[in-house]
């Protein structure tokens, strides 16, 4: 058993292992006993501190940090005060797997880590259009925000155009405040820059790095299954594959999805669609321009 099982196995020793699935025919995808329960109907309500709902409004940089207990030293000419800031990138999870009890899941840098090598992968097709270091530098740079705002979802209750703002003045300050006297600002108004062709996706790089985006979280759905041996049922984030427009990208995910099908199969059942239709809902409208 892995350290990352251990502590999954020893977290809550309130519930039954009775509750969790387990198949014997799943091949080398094991379950250990744990405590946790995972059920294909019921996910759990997220209340964390992404949603800050005990911060005064309007919701401020400023307010975030001194919740979080951090006063980094702004107007450096040093860049090592955002190099400490961005740890908070590697210890902060990506909220959606916990509404599904996977609580030592993955941060946000490691999903940006795998997002910036898919990008170098683009077929010649695609490629030949690209500028690929490009790509590779929004795809580590896209979520940057999240460093302080954390990843908001679209349960948290906060609306699309708060959050927009929210991360916007984030970016300002990590930009700004924190690297506008870094060598003059020029790396802090290349990173800015490059978040906001994002956030516009409109070029073709900012497309492409969206369908990544949304092609990360398809391996990750089909992994986390394979790890809980189908006592998890994620079929609630299939939904993103609609959203991937780039035919050589969209191929990648089929083969994924071909993959979690078979998969499934094996169990000697289906993966049925369980989903939280509300859920799924708010996240399309949340997420409504194709770009997530």
């Amino acid at each position: 058993m892995t350290r990352l099982e251990n502590e999954e196995a020893t977290s809550n020793t309130n519930t039954s292992t009775e509750d969790i699935p387990t198949h014997a025919s799943a091949g080398p995808y094991k379950v250990h006993h744990c405590t946790h329960i995972y059920k294909f109907k019921e996910a759990l309500p997220r209340a964390t501190a992404a949603a800050d709902a005990d911060i005064e409004p309007p919701w401020t940089v400023e307010k975030k940090l001194k919740k979080l207990h951090l006063q980094p030293q702004t107007h450096s000419p040093s860049p090592v005060p955002f190099f400490h800031l961005l740890e908070r990138l590697k210890t902060t999870k990506r909220a959606g797997w916990e509404r599904f009890h996977i609580h030592h899941g993955e941060s946000i840098s490691d999903h940006m880590y795998r997002m910036s090598l898919l990008t170098m992968f683009a077929p010649p097709s695609l490629a030949s259009r690209l500028n690929i270091p490009h790509c590779t530098k929004m795809a580590l740079v896209h979520d940057m925000a999240e460093s302080i705002v954390g990843d908001i979802t679209p349960i948290d209750g906060i609306e699309k155009e708060e959050k927009s703002r929210r991360e916007s003045l984030s970016m300002d300050y990590l930009c700004g405040s924190l690297l506008g006297n870094v060598w003059g600002g020029m790396t802090g108004n290349d990173l800015r820059q490059i978040w906001q062709e994002y956030e516009d996706g409109q070029t073709l790089e900012a497309k492409y790095v969206h369908d990544i985006d949304k092609m990360e979280l398809i391996l990750q759905m089909l992994e986390y299954e394979k790890r809980y041996n189908g006592g998890i049922n994620l079929i609630e984030f299939k939904w993103v594959a609609k959203r991937i427009n780039l035919p050589e990208v969209r191929a990648w995910c089929d083969e994924v999805l071909d993959d979690r099908e078979q998969f499934w199969k094996r169990l000697g059942t289906e993966s049925k669609d369980v989903s939280d239709t509300g859920a799924i809902a708010r996240s399309e409208e949340y997420y409504g321009n194709g770009t997530a």
